[in-house]
C-alpha cells in the first residue's frame, strides 16, 4: 500500500518512520515534509487547502491507498470529508468532529453536555465584555483565544495588567488573526497529562499516558511553546486513574459527539489537569499530539497501519494494543529567541556523522534544504528521542544526541521528565 502523511513536523516525521515499518508500507509520500522525512520518503509540494483538489488529484495519480492528516487545520477546514467524498481512505475525524479542538467555545459546550469534568469558563466576542470580565475574576486566570493559534493562543495570568494586555494584542493588535473571541477560564493546579485515544465512531482506547512540557523554560518558566519536550508513560497516571479518565472525560465526549449526529473516528488527544478533585480536562485536541507521539509511537508494538485501518473500518475493538516496556523521551531543539521571532536558514551541524544506538531517534521538525545543506526552517527544529528502562537515562541520551547535533542558537530543556525522575 502506497501512503501519503500530511504535515511538516517532528510528529509528521515519527508518523513517517512509524508507518514505514509496516510490511504492508510500500511507497511512502509527505506532504510538504522537511529535510527528515525526506530521507525515507517522498516529499511533495501540494496546496493543502479547500477544497484538497490537489490533494485528491496527487492521491489519484499514484494510486495512494491512505492518508494520514498529521497537523489540525487541515482537519478543522474538512480535508477528511473531501477525500473521504472522493473515495479516498483517510485517517482523522471530519470536519465537524475536528471542532472540538478548532473552537475551544464548542469544545466547552460538549463537555457541559456531556458533564465531563473541567474548568469553569465564561466566553466573550468583544474586549469591552472581556475586558470587564477579567477585572472581576480570580486571579489567577487563563486566557484562551477561540480558534486555532498553533498552540500559543493559551495564556496564565496572575495580574490583571498582564490579561488585560493580552486582550489587547488578540482584539486590537489580532496577533492571531480576525479575533474569534475568547474564554476566561479557572484556572487549574497539579501535574498534566496528555491521553492520547484512538477512536473509531464507539469504541475508544487509549494509548500510554504521556506528560508535555509546554513552557520553555526550565523548572516550567516562561511562556508557553508548542511544547518542549514529552516522555511515556507518565507515571502520575495511574491504572486507577486510567479508569477514570475512560469512564468521566472519553468516553461521555464521543457519547455526546454522536449523540450530535458526528461520529468521532480518528485521534482524540486530551489534555489533563489532575488537580486534588480529580482529573479535569484543560483542552480537546483533534489530532496526534506533537511532541507526545514522538514518545507514543516509539512504544507501540503494533503494526500502525493496521491500526488506523481498524479504526477507518469501525473495528477498533477488535484491536489489543501492545507496548513495549520501559520509557519513551524527547527533547525539543529550538531555535534562538522560540517562542518570539527566530531566523531560519541556520545551518545544522553534525548530522552526517550523528551516531544513534539502539532505541535511539533524530526526528527532525523545521528543517530544510538549502544549497545541499540541511538549515533550520521553524522554531521547533529537532526531536531527539530514546527509549531507555530507566528514563534518567534515556533524557541523558537525548542530551547527547543534541552533543553531537546542533546549530547556532540552539537550546532545549535539561530537565524534561523532571516530575518523574528523583
Amino acid at each position: 500500500m502506497d501512503i501519503l502523511v500530511i504535515g511538516s513536523g517532528g510528529r509528521e516525521h515519527c508518523l513517517c518512520w512509524a508507518l514505514a515499518k509496516s510490511p504492508r508500507a510500500q511507497r511512502l509520500y509527505c506532504a510538504p515534509g522537511n529535510a527528515g522525512i525526506a530521507q525515507g520518503a517522498q516529499c511533495v509540494s501540494l496546496r493543502v487547502q479547500p477544497p484538497f483538489e490537489e490533494v485528491i488529484d496527487f492521491v489519484r495519480r499514484h494510486s495512494v491507498g491512505l492518508v494520514v492528516v498529521g497537523p489540525e487545520v487541515p482537519l478543522v477546514d474538512g480535508i477528511v470529508d473531501a477525500l473521504s467524498a472522493a473515495g479516498i481512505r483517510t485517517f482523522g475525524p471530519c470536519k465537524a468532529a475536528a471542532q472540538i479542538e478548532g473552537s475551544k467555545a464548542y469544545a466547552k459546550d460538549v463537555m457541559r453536555a456531556a458533564r465531563v469534568p473541567s474548568g469553569g469558563a465564561e466566553y466573550f466576542d468583544t474586549l469591552p465584555a472581556a475586558s470587564a470580565a477579567v477585572d472581576r475574576a480570580p486571579l489567577p486566570l487563563v486566557l484562551k483565544y477561540d480558534a486555532l493559534a498553533a498552540g500559543k493562543g493559551v495564556s496564565i495570568h496572575r495580574d490583571r495588567a498582564g490579561a488585560q494586555a493580552q486582550l489587547r494584542q488578540i482584539f486590537e493588535e489580532k496577533v492571531f488573526g480576525a479575533p474569534s473571541g475568547v474564554l476566561i477560564e479557572e484556572y487549574l493546579e497539579g501535574p498534566e497529562a496528555s491521553i492520547l485515544a484512538l477512536v473509531d465512531g464507539e469504541t475508544v482506547i487509549p494509548m500510554l499516558a504521556a506528560q508535555d512540557h509546554k513552557a520553555v523554560g526550565e523548572g516550567d518558566t516562561g511562556p508557553n511553546t508548542g511544547g518542549m519536550g514529552a516522555y511515556a508513560p507518565a507515571p502520575v497516571v495511574t491504572e486507577e486513574l486510567s479508569g477514570v479518565i475512560m469512564d468521566r472525560i472519553l468516553r461521555p465526549t464521543v457519547e455526546e459527539l454522536r449523540r450530535r449526529g458526528i461520529r468521532y473516528k480518528g485521534v482524540l488527544y486530551a489534555g489533563l489537569m489532575i488537580t486534588r478533585d480529580g482529573p479535569k480536562v484543560i483542552e480537546f485536541n483533534c489530532r496526534f499530539g506533537d511532541p507526545e507521539t514522538q514518545v507514543v509511537l516509539p512504544l507501540l508494538e503494533n503494526d500502525l497501519v493496521d491500526v488506523i485501518e481498524a479504526v477507518i473500518d469501525g473495528r477498533l475493538g477488535q484491536v489489543r494494543l501492545r507496548w513495549r516496556p520501559g520509557y519513551a523521551i524527547t527533547v525539543v531543539g529550538a531555535a534562538k529567541g522560540y517562542p518570539g521571532s527566530y531566523a531560519k536558514g541556520v545551518e545544522i551541524r553534525g548530522l552526517d556523522t550523528l551516531r544513534l544506538g539502539a532505541d535511539r531517534w533524530l526526528f527532525h521538525a523545521g528543517t530544510a534544504v538549502k544549497d545541499g545543506r540541511i538549515v533550520t526552517s521553524g522554531g521547533r527544529v529537532l526531536n531527539a528521542v530514546a527509549l531507555d528502562a530507566d528514563l534518567r537515562r534515556a533524557r541523558e541520551a537525548c542530551h547527547d544526541i543534541f552533543r553531537q547535533v546542533g546549530f547556532e542558537g540552539m537550546h532545549f530543556r535539561r530537565d524534561i521528565g523532571h516530575r518523574a525522575i528523583r
